[in-house]
């Protein structure tokens, strides 16, 4: 008789192998920035150094675009290049900025890990800014240079930047050229040193620069390492193997975001799979066409992104067969979603994974697998390796499992701040370290669970309304695509609940059948009061998630 084995702890004593002592990723507490926590005996110190190490994978490919492809040596070569550049002809030296605007390239991550050679921070500025908020970023980190896309660089143009502005087209080719068999200079540095600036999303207020240190990074990149173990563990293979990956991770997301940057082109440079860059505006067919050229096993969606999978009316004209991990990322998808994305998209039936995170942590906080939302659907999963997460009340004071709170982290991932704003980083990072997330969710069955975002909550006649499970439960209307529930002011109860819903056609629902279907599933205070029905797709920024001081009723 084959005996059953529980699959929980079977994961578990994989884990507690590889974390445990003498394992590949053992875990010992050390103190960080003042505070004590877990992080991994062996790890690396420096960025430049996995740039240095990643050279002996040779010719494998790292970058693939629809129209050429860089190996490790020829990205190597490159990065060692324009290091020695940017050092020699710029001045760019340890602690210097180096601004990054652009659409995804190739170059963009030639840049940045120029940027990690030179111990020099790297500043990835939100190519969709519009020229009053790229005028803000460069003023605010005041870049030595700025490696720009041609379109990019036409607009400092004209806003008069100081800093000289080098074009990807033409600028870095050129410089590589000159300065090609430089050797990669070495630069000491800290972990806790900063590496690069992203900017918070900007959904309300001027965006914030969250600055990641090379331990966030390099902890990131340990993540994934020890992901690829658990997988290796779980299919036959050897989870001990530090030989290079043969996974393709198609690249969709921002470079700008760290679903783009630290969460698939920086760490595969660590494991030696491949970069697959779709370029453009998004079009499914290109994308599908791209999947299938580049046998791809590896997509991190947003939900807009995946959203056009489900409207794409036949699939099964391309071979998908390759793609064995799917992931939504970067803004909160309902359950009822995911079992659309099952039950149309092949790939997502038993690979979708869901998580939490934000900007101001380098990596995930949360990560839920197929098994975790099948058993317990709208769950964003369990902490991950080296994360401690706390749900808190108003005064700070951890509260129990199934009540509701702020979530609070921390772990290694959490960013040393925000660039030049003391007050906002003592805002959100308490003096022991933990990160103040601005969301509220619980904890339930080890699991996270959000209920909303702080800066969205609705008080309606002294009732909190969290936008979020409103969005959720209008989301299983079959009519519906998207929505967006937001506050507006109300003589007298202060606000009341709104929202707008885009439907498949302009006739396919009514506002009455609407609030006929939320009523039956929500208390009368959360049903909204006003609506809008339309075909037209939400505001979304850069990242996918919705920009609702945009959005109008």
């Amino acid at each position: 008789m084959t005996k059953s084995v529980d699959p929980q702890e079977y994961i578990a004593s994989v884990m507690a192998g590889l974390t445990g002592p003498g394992g590949r990723f053992e875990l010992g507490v050390e103190t960080v920035l003042g505070t004590e926590m877990p992080v991994m005996k062996n790890r690396d110190r420096a960025l430049g150094d996995v740039l240095a190490a990643s050279l002996d994978y040779g010719d494998r490919d790292y970058l693939v675009a629809e129209d050429r492809r860089m190996s490790y040596t020829e990205h190597g070569s490159a990065a060692a290049a324009l290091a020695t550049a940017l050092r020699e002809r710029y001045g760019v030296g340890k602690g210097d900025r180096i601004g990054i605007l652009a659409a995804n390239t190739p170059e963009w991550l030639v840049a940045f890990w120029a940027a990690q050679s030179l111990g020099a921070i790297a500043v990835g500025f939100n190519a969709w800014w519009a020229p009053r908020e790229v005028e803000y970023g460069i003023d605010h980190t005041k870049p030595t240079v700025v490696v720009a896309d041609a379109k990019r660089a036409a607009l400092l143009g004209e806003l008069g930047a100081d800093a000289p502005v080098l074009t990807m087209e033409q600028d870095l080719p050129s410089l590589i050229a000159e300065f090609a068999g430089s050797d990669l200079p070495h630069t000491d540095v800290d972990e806790d040193d900063p590496a690069l600036i992203f900017y918070t999303s900007g959904t309300s207020g001027r965006p914030k620069g969250a600055v990641h240190s090379h331990r966030n990074v390099l902890a990131t990149i340990d993540y994934h390492r020890y992901s690829d173990a658990l997988a290796a563990a779980f299919t036959g293979g050897d989870p001990s193997s530090d030989a290079p990956s043969d996974r393709r991770y198609l690249l969709t997301s921002p470079l700008f975001h760290i679903a783009g940057l630290h969460n698939l082109a920086v760490p595969r440079l660590a494991t030696g799979g491949a970069v697959v860059i779709y370029q453009g505006s998004f079009d499914v067919d290109r994308m599908l066409r791209l999947v299938e050229r580049e046998r791809v096993t590896n997509w991190a969606a947003v939900p807009t992104m995946a959203n056009r999978l489900l409207e794409h009316e036949d699939l099964s004209r391309y071979d998908l067969s390759s793609v064995t991990a799917f992931a939504l990322s970067a803004a909160p998808s309902s359950a009822a979603f995911q079992d659309r994305l099952r039950e149309k998209v092949p790939f997502a039936r038993s690979s979708l994974v869901d998580s939490y995170g934000q900007t101001e942590s380098a990596t995930a906080i949360s990560v839920a697998t197929p098994l975790d939302l099948a058993q317990f659907p709208g769950t964003l999963g369990r902490p991950i390796i080296g994360v401690a997460v706390e749900v808190r009340d108003p005064f700070g004071v951890k509260v129990p499992d199934g009540v509701e709170g702020e979530i609070c982290t921390r772990s290694p991932y959490v960013m040393l701040g925000y660039w030049d704003n003391p007050e906002a980083t003592a805002a959100a990072i308490t003096e022991d370290r933990w990160l103040r997330t601005g969301d509220f969710g619980v904890i339930e069955n080890g699991m996270v669970r959000l209920t909303g975002r702080r800066s969205d909550l609705i008080v309606r006649g002294g009732e909190n309304v969290y936008p979020m499970e409103i969005e959720q439960c209008l989301d299983e209307h079959p009519e519906i695509l998207e929505c967006a529930v937001i506050g507006v002011d109300h003589p007298d109860l202060g606000q009341e609940v709104a929202a707008v819903v885009v439907a498949r056609s302009e006739d396919a629902v009514t506002e009455e059948e609407l609030r006929a279907f939320a009523g039956e599933r929500l208390a009368y205070f959360k049903v909204p009061a006003r609506w809008r029905i339309t075909t037209s797709p939400l505001p979304r920024n850069a990242t996918g998630k919705t920009m609702r001081t945009q959005v109008v009723v």
